[in-house]
């Protein structure tokens, strides 16, 4: 399949009546900065831990403090957009996508794009499952209701004729915090799990978890802001996806020293330190880039769609235009 890739939207757009009520803010005022404790979000898992060692990668470049915020999935990052108390994020493209058709296109802008692949889908080393048809009767975890990979799942199960509700059907899917997954799997209390990583690894390699299914392609992770932020703060905007893009390549000509610092942000994170097993494999799953496939979000959209999450949603265009 032949791919555009898109990069930074900084164009000026109306904003929805919530957006519009709001005081400019201060122009020295932190940009409030989200991201998960994923190694998805290995940008966000190290620029945080500079932050915290007074190294901060963002706040020279831009200007301006850092303040971060960290969640467990998609759907809160977009809720604290909404609520304007969040001016970026790093965040999977489903939650992206449910804002940006919620908002009638007025809310949501991307900045650039992140890292792809890194997530799977794993069950249960006991159970027999060679198919999708086995999944039939299941507990299966996704790590909140309508987030990328809770989507991928009730699409992929929906095309393969199950009938899914958000409280059963021919499976039960469960939002489940990432973190407990190792502990529902070892007591047979779930599954099966679709996890971005390292969750997905630690399952495989602390569980016995099998990997049925590694999605390998999916722009998994996107920079986005706030339209009320790149409305009112146009250069910091520019800025701050300027720094990401450095970011990405820094941490591509070093991955020894990146990898030390996503290893300190996700024990400051998590109290505890990954495996360097479970983070070797997980990072090996994790393709970084700063372009956004638009090819990769039409087909996230065809998959809310069947999944029952999107009706009607507008054209991708005012999300994604680029730069002039």
């Amino acid at each position: 399949m032949n791919r555009r890739h898109f990069s930074t939207i900084l164009t000026l757009l109306p904003l929805g009546a919530l957006s519009c009520s709001k005081k400019p803010r201060d122009p020295n005022a932190p940009v409030r900065f989200g991201h998960f404790p994923n190694v998805t979000h290995i940008q966000g898992l190290v620029a945080h831990q500079l932050s915290r060692l007074g190294k901060g990668w963002f706040e020279p470049r831009i200007g301006v403090p850092i303040e971060w915020f960290t969640y467990n999935a998609g759907p809160s990052a977009t809720e604290a957009i909404f609520s304007q108390s969040l001016d970026v994020t790093y965040i999977g493209p489903s939650p992206v996508l449910n804002a940006y058709a919620k908002s009638k296109g007025q809310e949501i802008r991307a900045l650039a794009g992140a890292a792809n692949g890194g997530s799977s889908l794993l069950v249960r080393k006991d159970l027999a499952i060679r198919n999708l048809a086995d999944f039939k009767g299941k507990k299966i975890a996704t790590p909140q209701l309508g987030n990328t990979q809770d989507v991928q799942l009730r699409a992929l199960l929906a095309e393969n004729g199950f009938a899914i509700s958000q409280t059963g059907g021919d499976a039960t899917i469960l939002p489940t915090q990432n973190a407990d997954l190792l502990g529902l799997f070892q007591t047979g209390d779930l599954d099966a799990a679709w996890a971005p990583e390292p969750f997905a690894s630690i399952l495989e390699l602390e569980a016995n978890a099998k990997n049925f299914l590694e999605d390998k392609e999916t722009n998994v992770t996107m920079l986005v802001a706030s339209a009320a932020f790149i409305a009112g703060r146009p250069e910091l905007a520019k800025k701050v996806a300027l720094a990401h893009r450095e970011l990405t390549d820094w941490i591509k000509a070093n991955p020894a020293e990146a990898r030390s610092l996503v290893v300190a942000e996700l024990k400051a994170l998590t109290s505890k330190e990954p495996k360097a097993e479970v983070l070797d494999k997980a990072l090996s799953r994790v393709i970084l880039t700063n372009d956004i496939s638009r090819p990769s979000l039409e087909k996230m959209v065809a998959g809310a769609k069947k999944a029952g999450f999107l009706k009607e949603i507008p054209s991708l265009d005012r999300l994604l235009s680029p730069l002039d």
